[in-house]
Order: structure tokens, then C-alpha cells, then sequence
């Protein structure tokens, strides 16, 4: 198959997998997995679905989940690091989902030979679809994405993901500064995939997201890119090919951003 037919199965089936999650919408419960990260029954039905549905259209390629059925690791099943392995978030803004707060997507992100070659992001609530195959572009359903081609100003956009803390506990400097700062305009929506995609749609400049994993930017990074965006490290180093081997949840932070804003984005980070 191409890109184009596998960006269509992709497309279908997180379509399907959200409409499962909706069907649990203020129907379940929080549980809780390794590190007591919140997880619901919820997760586990998505991620089993688009596994199940992954396996019939894909049988030979690899595939990574954030869940498994007790919670006391990832799904990892990677016959081959350097071919095709998809990578699936099945609900990422689980506590939003939890909380009833409509921010939640479903994430189906293709990796080959660890670089994103398509994603999908699905934005379970506004029933939006932001997708992307290498080399055909980017699109929020039918309409073609591209990033700003506006450097930083006051009318910014900037999103961060909620957790900025360093491994010690600490907020991060550089959240602390963006936060005393009413220059920019600092976003929480609580779904680390669906800050990055704005990146894509033009709305924001950048997304910074420091306690992500690769479920996070797997999918969002396919877009991102073929919307004309950049996506690095924090420090601005590559992310991507992403070394597979043994990959058990370490954490992938990342900046997602317009080409007219990631080098201040990253500088701002690192001071």
C-alpha cells in the first residue's frame, strides 16, 4: 500500500476509535497505572480497537501503544526498529476526558525507520480530523494546513502543556518567565497533540510540551512537518529518527514550532 491508502485506513479508524471514546463520555471511572498516571477503561477499549484494526491492514508492521490491559507497562511490539511501526495515543488529555473537560484527541502516528511519515490527530469532541502523509501535505479535514510565516510579536500564541516540572519538581525557568509575561499569548489545553497541531493549523506560533512521550508527538510531528513547521528537542536538537529499540515510556519533550519562531522559542527555553 502507499502512504495515501494507509493515511485513508488511519483516518477511518481513529474516526471509529473516537466515536467509541464518546460512548464513554462522562460514563467512566478513573483508574490508575504505572507512576498513578490516570488511565480509564476507556483508553484500554480505544488502544484495542485501533491495535486490533491496525493488525488486520498491517499485520507486518510494528506497533506501539501507550496502554496495555493492566496498566504495569506500554505495548510494545516491534518485530523491526528500522521499518514501519505505528505508534498509538488512544486517548491523549486523559484527565480531561476524565474531568469532562472537551479537550482529548485519539492519535495514530506512523513511524519509518523512526522518522514520522503520517499522523493523525483526531479531535474527538469538534469531530475534526488533522492528518498528514509525507509529501501530500497537511489538512484539518479537507482544508490544506500551513504554519505562520509571522515572527513573534504580542499577538502570539504560544501553548504549553500543563507539566512543567524538572525531575526534581520544580517549574521550569523558562515556563515562569512565560507566565509573568503578558507579550504572548500562553495556551493550556490540557492535550499535548492537540497544542502541536495548532502549530500546523497556524494558530500558534510553537507548543512546547517537556513531559511528553512519544505517543505525544508521533502523530502531531507528522503534521507539523508537512505544514512547513520544525520539530526538535528543546534544546533544538533532532527528535527524529527516534531510536525504537527497547523503548519502554521515556520521556520525549519537544518544540513544535513555525520556522519564523523556533530559533527565539528555543533560545527562551535555554536561558
Amino acid at each position: 500500500m502507499n502512504l495515501a491508502d494507509d493515511l485513508a485506513h488511519a483516518i477511518d479508524i481513529a474516526r471509529r476509535a473516537a466515536e467509541l471514546v464518546l460512548g464513554y463520555y462522562g460514563h467512566v471511572q478513573r483508574l490508575t497505572k504505572r507512576n498513578d498516571e490516570a488511565v480509564s477503561e476507556a483508553d484500554r477499549a480505544s488502544q484495542r480497537f485501533i491495535v486490533c484494526e491496525l493488525r488486520k491492514l498491517f499485520p507486518r508492521d510494528g506497533i506501539i501503544g501507550e496502554e496495555n490491559e493492566t496498566g504495569d507497562a506500554i505495548t510494545f511490539d516491534v518485530p523491526n526498529s528500522a521499518g514501519r511501526t505505528w505508534v498509538i495515543d488512544p486517548i491523549d488529555g486523559t484527565n480531561n476526558f476524565l474531568a469532562g473537560v472537551s479537550n482529548f484527541a485519539v492519535c495514530i502516528g506512523l513511524l519509518d525507520a523512526g522518522r514520522p511519515v503520517l499522523g493523525v490527530v483526531q479531535d474527538v469532541t469538534r469531530h475534526q480530523t488533522y492528518s498528514a502523509a509525507a509529501g501530500r501535505g497537511a489538512t484539518l479535514d479537507s482544508r490544506p494546513l500551513s504554519v505562520v510565516r509571522t515572527p513573534l510579536s504580542d499577538s502570539a500564541i504560544i501553548m504549553l502543556t500543563s507539566n512543567l516540572l524538572d525531575s526534581h519538581g520544580r517549574c521550569l525557568p523558562f515556563a515562569v518567565r512565560f507566565l509573568e509575561q503578558t507579550d504572548w499569548k500562553i495556551r493550556m489545553t490540557g492535550s499535548a497533540a492537540l497544542e502541536a497541531v495548532q502549530v500546523a493549523a497556524g494558530v500558534a506560533h510553537g507548543a512546547i510540551t517537556i513531559n511528553g512521550k512519544l505517543w505525544d508527538i508521533a502523530a502531531p510531528a507528522a503534521i507539523v512537518l508537512e505544514a512547513g513547521g520544525l520539530v526538535t528537542d528543546p534544546r533544538g536538537g533532532p527528535i527524529f529518527p527516534f531510536p525504537l529499540e527497547n523503548y519502554s515510556g521515556a520521556k520525549v519533550p519537544f518544540v513544535a514550532a513555525a520556522p519564523s519562531a523556533h530559533a527565539q522559542l528555543i533560545h527562551e527555553v535555554n536561558c
